[in-house]
C-alpha cells in the first residue's frame, strides 16, 4: 500500500515537502503538472501555497488533488530527513 501524506509544505518554487505516513519525508516537484488543465490555477502561488493534507493526499481549493500514489512513487527521498 502507498505511503499516505501526513503533512505538506508547499515552496515558492512550485515543489512540496510531503511528510508520508510511513515516516519519509520527500519533496515532489509540481512544475511538470502546471501545464495540465486541472491543475493551472495553482501556477497563482497564493493558491498553491494553501495546499493541505486530506485523505491521504495533498488538496487545494476549491476542489484540486493529486494521487498520492504519483505523489509518493514521483518525488525524491530529502537527506537525511525522517519524520518523528
Amino acid at each position: 500500500m502507498t505511503p499516505r501524506v501526513r503533512q505538506v509544505i508547499a515552496h515558492e518554487d512550485y515543489t512540496l515537502t510531503l511528510t508520508f505516513s510511513n515516516g519519509e519525508i520527500r519533496r515532489f516537484d509540481m512544475r511538470p503538472y502546471l501545464d495540465y488543465p486541472v491543475f493551472q490555477a495553482l501556477r497563482n502561488s497564493a493558491l498553491f501555497k494553501l495546499a493541505r493534507p486530506a485523505h491521504g493526499t495533498v488538496t487545494w481549493p476549491p476542489e484540486i488533488d493529486f494521487a498520492p500514489e504519483t505523489l509518493y512513487l514521483d518525488s525524491l527521498p530529502c537527506e537525511h530527513q525522517t519524520a518523528a
